[in-house]
């Protein structure tokens, strides 16, 4: 039995909330911004540091407002409060939520226009990928109460800053990762034809339970003969036998931090066109570490894996993109796709997920996760197999 795996440090220190932060205060200043507020969980921390599984309750909004200059300040229910103690957050304002009639709108909306005398704008998260964790009648409530302010989409200017990782961001992200992958190897050993879905996905989610992650939130799976034509539904009471196919896409999380990648199993006689599309998703990706360097694009790295894809045969890529940021959401900004402009920086971690319909109704798909260095990329984990793993 592989023993429990060393996990990093749990938390930060306060200079790197102080880092995150001068750096964002960095970029309100050249767009004027005098204030901005933000409303959802991973934002939220990754400025404040304040860690709480009461983000599962919809039932009370949390504020974070971070001004031009000076520390953020939270405005929160009040039974939030105490746990701003283990933050570096000085400034705790506070209501008896839930307050239906109220909730803490009155009270952002006065930390706001405290902040906002000078060019009277404020920042929130009001592009894609993202949502106001509020109600629309709040925040209609809230423009109200603002008055005259101009309301100003920071979106971009966040997921930049997101999407360069720290050494200690990294550092758990790898940790996430490594108890994947080695989950990933003890479901090779253990799983067998006559296993369901459920089962093999319960036995993997267990491993890594035990290995040090703190859950595997995101945990889905997909079979059939020869391929499988649906991979974001699993998993299933489908029982495995001969001549299936299994993908199982995971992501565990550790303080915060999640890997996602997958990878795929046959059973029996699996036939040579499964063996083929495996190879070729292999060797995809393969060209995508070759294309994920500092300066190359994401839209590079997608034609780097698309090409190969599509001189093995490929009918297609239903999944719209081939990757993603990584970090503290599963699926975070930017996304590899044709034409794609964003520049890869050293510290980005980022997925490579080609894919491809090999056949009508069925699909192989690879996913490995990666840091971008400052002269290429590295694995954040043991790379898959290179040939198609035969179950009995």
């Amino acid at each position: 039995m592989t023993e429990a795996l060393k996990a990093p440090a749990r938390g930060f220190e306060r200079a790197e909330f102080e880092q995150r932060t001068a750096k964002l205060q960095q970029r309100m200043a050249q767009q004027d911004l005098d204030v901005l507020f933000l409303t959802t969980e991973p934002e939220f921390r990754y400025f404040s540091g304040f860690k709480s599984q009461f983000w599962e309750s919809p039932t009370r909004p949390w504020f974070l407002v971070v001004p031009a200059q000076g520390l953020p300040v939270a405005v929160v229910p009040e039974i939030g409060v105490a746990g701003f103690e283990q933050t570096w957050i000085e400034d705790v304002r506070s209501w008896p939520s839930p307050r239906p009639e109220d909730d803490g709108i009155s009270l952002l909306a006065e930390a706001l226009t405290e902040f906002s005398r000078d060019h009277r704008r404020v920042g929130a998260m009001l592009g894609p990928e993202t949502h106001l964790r509020m109600p629309a009648a709040n925040f209609a409530q809230l423009e109200q109460m603002l008055g005259s302010r101009e309301l100003v989409d920071i979106s971009t200017l966040i997921r930049d800053l997101r999407s360069v990782k720290s050494a200690a961001e990294i550092e758990k992200i790898r940790f996430a990762c490594e108890v994947t992958a080695a989950g990933f190897d003890y479901l090779l050993e253990h799983l067998r034809a006559g296993m369901t879905e459920r089962q093999a996905c319960k036995a993997m989610h267990l491993e890594m339970l035990r290995l040090g992650a703190d859950a595997c939130p995101y945990l889905i799976s997909a079979s059939g003969q020869g391929g499988y034509d649906n991979i974001i539904m699993g998993p299933t009471d489908r029982t495995l036998g001969d001549g299936d196919l299994l993908i199982i896409d995971t992501g565990a999380n550790f303080d915060g931090y999640f890997s996602d990648f997958d990878r795929n199993y046959g059973f029996g006689r699996v036939d040579d066109e499964a063996k083929r599309a495996y190879e070729a998703v292999y060797q995809s990706t393969e060209a995508g570490l070759q294309a994920a360097t500092p300066g190359r694009t994401t839209g590079d790295v997608w034609q780097a894996m698309w090409s190969v894809l599509e001189q093995a045969g490929a009918l297609g890529n239903d999944v719209g993109r081939m990757g993603h940021g990584l970090g503290m959401q599963l699926t975070e900004w930017p996304s590899h796709v044709p034409g794609g402009d964003v520049l890869l920086q050293p510290g980005m971690v980022l997925t490579l997920e080609p894919g491809m319909s090999f056949a009508p109704g069925r699909m192989m798909v690879h996913e490995e996760n990666i840091l971008v260095t400052e002269d290429g990329c590295e694995m954040l984990h043991k790379r898959a197999w290179e040939t198609l793993p035969i179950i009995g």
